[in-house]
């Protein structure tokens, strides 16, 4: 059974390229154009590691990870911003949030794999999610 990655992007062409390297890498993607939808489809799938873009409609990435990170039931799921926000105040600002990692774009295809692998290995002891 693969790991569940919600990705959270508004930009078709990123989601489509990120979406394409995380499925063919074993994982299964489910997405969200915005914040809102964001935290409706985190608390409907509980997946294990959320992508999330911070500069998203309606509501953004960060006050999306400030609602997942303070409810009980989405607390535990890590989250990577992935942001065209690279200065290191932005960084700051997505870990203060919540944000258990950081990925600035444009970022390799291969590096939002890794990440993803990283936060999904199952850690020997620890519950499967």
């Amino acid at each position: 059974m693969s790991a569940t990655i919600l990705l959270v992007e508004d930009n078709a062409d990123n989601q489509a390229i990120y979406r394409t390297i995380l499925e063919h890498s074993g994982f299964a993607v489910v997405s969200a154009w915005d914040g809102e939808e964001a935290v409706r489809v985190a608390r409907a799938t509980l997946p294990a590691l959320i992508l999330m873009d911070i500069s998203i409609p309606l509501m953004d990435g960060l006050s999306a990870t400030r609602v997942l990170k303070a409810d009980p039931a989405t607390a535990g799921i890590p989250i990577v911003a992935l942001t065209a926000h690279a200065m290191q105040e932005d960084r700051a600002k997505a870990l203060d949030a919540g944000c258990d990692g950081y990925l600035a774009k444009p970022v390799e295809p291969r590096r939002v794999m890794e990440e993803a692998r990283r936060w999904t290995t199952p850690v020997i002891g620890a519950e499967p999610r």
